[in-house]
């Protein structure tokens, strides 16, 4: 595979924290680059496992890795390392994408539980309460 998501500075920051590594005690893993690739497009398509395409190695093989990096908590502690260096590239809040509730847009007062900025009617609390049956 020539080509990556990752780029080279962003494996240079993963590489450390993952297990496999020649220096770790047990069996290692043969390629990380390739399987933390894996892992990502898994996310990104949303496709199941089995449909994992051939370049990334065996979909059974990947999985159970992906299963042990789990359990002994290596996305976490990658996640960990990663978020004590926001870039804050993508943290930018749109005003078109974002939607203000109707109380929320000016209205003044205390708006603790219980307490409204209006007056509320008796009927809007029950409105079939003037309703008689049969």
């Amino acid at each position: 595979m020539d080509r990556f998501v990752l780029t080279d500075t962003q494996w240079a920051k993963l590489e450390p924290h993952c297990l496999g590594k020649p220096t770790d005690p047990g069996r290692s893993g043969r390629n990380n680059r390739l399987f933390i690739e894996a892992v990502l497009w898994i996310v990104r398509t949303g496709s199941p496992w089995r449909d994992l395409p051939t370049m990334f190695g065996n979909w059974s093989t990947a999985f159970r890795r992906f299963r042990d990096w789990r359990e002994a908590d290596v996305f976490k502690r990658i996640f960990d390392a990663l978020s004590e260096e926001p870039d804050m590239e993508y943290a930018m809040v749109d005003a078109t994408i974002v939607k203000v509730h109707r109380h929320g847009q000016g209205a003044k007062g205390d708006f603790a539980p219980g307490h409204w900025p209006f007056q509320r009617r008796y009927d809007d609390q029950n409105p079939g309460a003037d309703r008689r049956l049969g």
